[in-house]
Formats: structure tokens, sequence, C-alpha cells
């Protein structure tokens, strides 16, 4: 999985691209977050519109790292989850538990 980062005023935006599957995503997506919430960052959003795979193990991490970041007064929000991910989202019925947005701009607004 790859990453970039950038921001919009206080907020972090990390567009991720790959697959967050078993084996490399999961720890990657891990890491990162660990990271970006050891740095101080407490505002994120994650751009999940380059995202083409999530399998149970992304799942995981991702909804852990949401909750890591609620323990440390962050937020992680989401933006754009697409095809098959939406679906294990959806499927999983965690979507609802997930601050989820179609756009950047809301994501951003929701954190602002």
């Amino acid at each position: 999985m790859r990453t970039t980062q950038r921001t919009s005023g206080d907020v972090l935006i990390v567009d991720l691209e790959g697959q967050l599957v078993a084996g490399t995503g999961d720890e990657e997506l891990n890491r990162l977050i660990n990271q970006l919430l050891g740095d101080g960052h407490s505002k994120i959003v994650l751009n999940m519109a380059g995202v083409r795979r999530m399998d149970s193990s992304g799942l995981a991490e991702l909804v852990a790292g949401v909750q890591l970041a609620k323990r440390f007064d962050s937020a992680i929000h989401l933006v754009k989850p697409q095809g098959t991910v939406r679906t294990v989202l959806e499927i999983t019925r965690i979507l609802p538990a997930l601050d989820v947005h179609d756009t950047e701009e809301e994501a951003v607004a929701a954190l602002s």
C-alpha cells in the first residue's frame, strides 16, 4: 500500500492506494495511524478512493485505528470508500459506526 499526505488547514489528508489485506496493507495502516497520532495529528482524513481491496484484517486495523484515535481525543474520518471496500463496510455493518463522507470537502468541514 502506498500513501501520500497533504493538509487542508489543520486537517491531515492521507491518500491510500493499494490493498488493505493481511500481511501488507493492514500492517502498514497500523504503523501509519500510530505514527500520525504519535506525531500529534488529531484530525485525520483517510482518502479510500485508491483502495482496491480490503479483507477482514484490513477492516480490523481500520476499526482499531479509529478507536485508538478516539482514545487520544483525535478523529479519523473516511472519504470515498468504493467498490468492494464499501461493500465490505456495508456487509459487516461497520459503515454506520464510522465517519464516512462522499467528498474530501465534507470530511474536512466535519473535522474543522
